[in-house]
């Protein structure tokens, strides 16, 4: 028997684990060992920031390449976009 499972649950699940790991290089690129809640903070900041930059900075860094943050930041981003493309599939 296949247990359901929610795409929306398991992209929401990915998008917070993502987030965690973005808090994870913040914490190690300020030389501690585990993410504690004020890294949690900076990376809401830096995913805040990624989101605000808008199109045109993305594509002056598309002849470089991402460093790992920006990376994951990239990534979370994608996931927030399909969120919110699974939540207005379902509102339609």
């Amino acid at each position: 028997m296949s247990r359901y499972t929610d795409e929306l649950d398991a992209v929401i699940a990915a998008e917070q684990r993502l987030r965690g790991e973005i808090a994870g290089v913040i914490a190690r690129e300020e030389g501690a060992t585990a993410a504690s809640a004020r890294h949690l903070a900076a990376a809401d900041a830096a995913i805040d920031a990624w989101a605000e930059e808008g199109e045109e900075a993305l594509d002056q860094r598309a002849f470089r390449p991402l460093t790992p943050l920006q990376g994951l930041l990239a990534e979370h981003r994608a996931l927030l976009e399909r969120i919110a493309d699974i939540q207005d599939r379902r509102l339609s």
